[in-house]
């Protein structure tokens, strides 16, 4: 029996990694929320697509108030955020918004969630989010992956949420925000990607492990090197460039005959061929060319 939207977005799994930090794993196994409790409250980093059925599910996980916040704003992040009165989102949240609420970007309608008029509280850098003996900070994060990233910081349980910005499988490096006016500029969206990650290095004596969002968890520190040398291996025309993706998802989406995938070492991601010959052994120059992006695809 082929089974139904919900069956296939909401149906989760969970476990504990350790005795108050939570894994809710949906998606055939290839995506992650997680679910940090505190003495007082608990704090759920995303909300899935939007099956209208996560809430009840995190409520039976623990009897604390939760807060909950996205790590970026994209489809499969936020688009259950309407089950919630309010959400910590980022900024940038108002550049990458038609990914999430254009019509069909999702597979439920959200305006038939409890609350489609959520409130949406702005956080960034400097910001902490208090669970009652348990502090998470909020870390900025350069547009690389998409414009609304936000890295979390748990230094006491020595987590490091790292969204969608840095995984074991692949990074999706195409523009993926539906917005037409959202900039992009491939030389500039990868050193921001290698921003990124030497920033964590620096503070990596802070943190033990690495959750991202997709494809397994948790991941060693080493990606953090490897994620920066692929990007100077691109810029030195080093880097290995495959047509073929050895992804099903993405190889379904129409926009994906204009994709590549770059590897170096144990590091991976999906671009616009176009958009990486243009930087393939090239040395940065620093300028930055904006770009309006009429068609995408994302994740």
């Amino acid at each position: 029996m082929k089974p139904t939207l919900e069956q296939i977005f909401g149906t989760y799994m969970s476990w504990k990694i350790d005795d108050t930090t939570w894994v809710i794993n949906f998606m055939n196994g290839t995506e992650n929320m997680y679910l940090l409790e505190g003495e007082e409250k608990a704090l759920l980093l995303d909300t899935g697509y939007g099956a209208g059925n996560l809430r009840p599910y995190v409520e039976r996980l623990t009897e604390k108030p939760v807060i909950v916040a996205n790590t970026h704003y994209h489809p499969d992040h936020s688009g259950g955020n309407g089950e919630f009165e309010e959400v910590y989102v980022s900024r940038g949240e108002r550049i990458d918004a038609p990914s999430v609420e254009t019509p069909g970007a999702v597979p439920f309608d959200l305006t038939l969630l409890p609350y489609p008029d959520y409130k949406k509280i702005y956080i960034g850098e400097g910001d902490t989010i208090e669970l009652g003996g348990r502090t998470v900070d909020v870390l900025d994060v350069r547009p690389a992956h998409c414009n609304s990233s936000l890295f979390y910081l748990d230094r006491g349980h020595r987590m490091l949420f790292s969204g969608d910005e840095l995984e074991a499988g692949q990074v999706m490096m195409f523009d993926n925000s539906r917005n037409p006016e959202a900039p992009y500029d491939v030389e500039e969206r990868l050193k921001n990607f290698k921003e990124n990650f030497l920033r964590l290095k620096d503070m990596s004596d802070c943190f033990d492990y690495i959750l991202p969002n997709h494809n397994g968890y948790p991941i060693a520190k080493s990606y953090l090197d490897d994620y920066a040398g692929l990007v100077d291996s691109i810029f030195d025309g080093t880097a290995a460039i495959e047509d073929k993706l050895n992804h099903p998802f993405v190889e379904m989406d129409p926009g994906a005959e204009r994709l590549c995938r770059v590897r170096y070492r144990n590091a991976s991601i999906f671009i616009e061929k176009k958009q990486v010959m243009k930087v393939y052994g090239v040395k940065p120059t620093g300028t930055r060319i904006k770009e309006k992006r009429s068609e995408s695809i994302y994740i």
